[in-house]
């Protein structure tokens, strides 16, 4: 696919007393798109023309990222979580449909056991419940092994130089050489990811995400207790060759969620779903979104 020549709006807001940089496109309900690690709204590129066809699309820069603002702390998902229903708050909104991938979905699973009345229906692409992935990442060697960066990136100081030092190769490395469908990223495109992660303050917020998972006690507290229960419609697509995320951190998901559910995992496909089979998940999304089934 194409990026269609569009009439992407970029717009800022204060949302939970920080700046959001954000793209909008469309009308009516609306949807939000959560990017993930290393990226930013660009990497919604081909789901909002689609999707703006029916619905308001709302793309943010998460805090910390590209054009957003960056402050030194707030990077726990209880803070991101509050940022988004600030976010659909400040749009005009009581609820929104959200789509979250990899972080983004992370956020996603929070904000929907925080904020349940701010949903209508949940999306994850490639991003595990939080507390299943904690859980997962203390006591399943096979994740541990596809996550090590994740313990890397708790090193200070150190992650930040080696990817300053590093950028081309690293930002090549984790998208072209994590895809399955390689060809999606070209020089151009990751081009545009390191411009977006060289900006001042990036790396260092984006290295705050993964600290906040040790540095402020809550993946023992998501390890000790049971989850509050999803009670939102919600749509699960998986790459079945992601490398960096096994498929297998959705088993017995259901039970952690109180309303209609679907797992699809999507084949010949790695962790950059959206980018890779980008058809193939505006068709999902599309389906998931305006069915009166799913009501």
């Amino acid at each position: 696919m194409t990026v269609p020549d569009s009439n992407w709006q970029h717009q800022f807001i204060e949302a939970n007393h920080i700046r959001l940089h954000y793209v909008t496109q469309g009308e009516g309900d609306l949807v939000l798109l959560l990017h993930g690690f290393p990226e930013f709204w660009y990497s919604w590129r081909y789901q909002i023309p689609a999707l703006a066809r029916h619905f308001k699309v709302v793309v943010p820069d998460l805090r910390g990222y590209n054009d957003s603002e960056k402050p030194t702390s707030g990077y726990d998902l209880d803070t991101l979580s509050a940022d988004i229903r600030s976010l659909i708050d400040r749009l005009g909104y009581d609820r929104a449909h959200v789509v979250g991938h990899d972080w983004g979905g992370a956020i996603a699973w929070r904000l929907a056991q925080k904020f349940p009345s701010s949903l209508d229906r949940l999306a994850l692409l490639s991003a595990p419940h939080p507390q299943r992935f904690a859980k997962d990442l203390l006591s399943n060697l096979d994740q541990l092994r596809r996550s090590w960066y994740v313990l890397a990136f708790q090193v200070p100081n150190l992650p930040e130089w080696l990817i300053q030092s590093n950028m081309r190769a690293f930002v090549q490395n984790m998208l072209q050489e994590q895809a399955v469908r390689k060809g999606v990223f070209t020089q151009d495109l990751v081009q545009k990811y390191q411009t977006a992660l060289q900006k001042p303050g990036a790396i260092a917020a984006a290295m705050s995400y993964y600290r906040q998972l040790f540095l402020s006690g809550h993946w023992m507290r998501d390890w000790m207790r049971s989850p509050d229960p999803i009670s939102v419609p919600t749509l699960v697509l998986w790459g079945d060759e992601d490398s960096i995320l096994s498929p297998k951190l959705m088993d017995g998901i259901e039970q952690w969620i109180s309303a209609p559910f679907k797992f699809k995992l999507i084949p010949h496909c790695g962790h950059w779903i959206q980018q890779e089979v980008p058809q193939t998940v505006n068709r999902e999304l599309l389906e998931f979104l305006r069915s009166p089934a799913w009501a």
